[in-house]
């Protein structure tokens, strides 16, 4: 179940497309590096999440191209121009989204779990630790078994829906696929620990742990997104380096 388009662009689409406008304009010529993250927040007054999901919806569309810890690239674009017409939820809001009602899910389902949905919960995080299991796709297939369970044990059935409708936009957004590939790549996987704390609390029915453990646990998802993608984060570093190098340089 999808989510409904709506006519009004997305602000990061609003931002990615006046971004191509500079780029077939002649502003931004191919070879050139963009602008800092920064300074295309500050140029959009937009935050810089928002600068993120833009960059990898152009990357989508083969007007960029992303070289970690040196910047963003225009390319010979010859993909053709969709523009950004799919009105793909961002990653960020998707999640924060997810973090508002799983953790309201979470804390109803702590009152009322049963003892097979827990059962099901315990067996659910034995996948995901298994050992033996190096496929990142099953690794998720359990990770969003858990949070159904969740959901389902709630007994609400709009309240199973949306989360239900939430994972489905998760799956089916290419960008917010694209940020979860990068997250992958930068070696993060379902936290089977944090998982287990959520489990405890909805096997104790604290409420209130579960919500606050769930909203945590998504809340340290969009961090991962957020370092992930950090574009400028090696290249600072490198900068620094070359500072202290040139700075013990001088003192030698």
């Amino acid at each position: 179940m999808a989510f409904s388009s709506c006519k009004e662009p997305r602000l990061y689409q609003k931002v990615a497309d006046k971004l191509v406008d500079l780029i077939e304009s002649d502003e931004y010529t191919v070879g050139m590096r963009l602008p800092a993250e920064r300074d295309l927040a500050a140029m959009f007054s937009v935050s810089r999440p928002t600068i993120r999901e833009a960059v990898i919806a152009l990357e989508l569309e083969s007007f960029v191209e992303v070289r970690m810890g040196s910047g963003v690239y225009i390319i010979e674009n010859t993909k053709g121009q969709s523009r950004f017409s799919d009105k793909d939820i961002g990653p960020f809001e998707l999640t924060e989204a997810r973090a508002l009602f799983e953790g309201e899910a979470a804390g109803l389902a702590a009152t009322m779990i049963s003892d097979e949905e827990l059962s099901l919960l315990s067996s659910t995080l034995d996948e995901m630790a298994c050992e033996n299991i190096n496929d990142i796709e099953t690794h998720e297939a359990a990770d969003k078994k858990f949070h159904m369970i969740i959901a389902k044990a709630t007994n609400n059935s709009a309240i199973f829906s949306v989360i239900e409708q939430l994972w489905d936009e998760r799956e089916s957004s290419k960008l917010t696929k694209r940020m979860y590939e990068k997250v992958r790549n930068s070696g993060v996987k379902p936290s089977v620990d944090e998982h287990r704390e959520i489990y405890e609390a909805l096997k104790s029915h604290d409420a209130k742990a579960a919500r606050d453990l769930m909203r945590a646990h998504l809340t340290r998802v969009i961090d991962s997104i957020l370092k992930a993608t950090e574009i400028e984060a090696v290249e600072a570093v490198r900068n620094q380096a070359t500072k202290t190098r040139e700075r013990f340089s001088k003192i030698r």
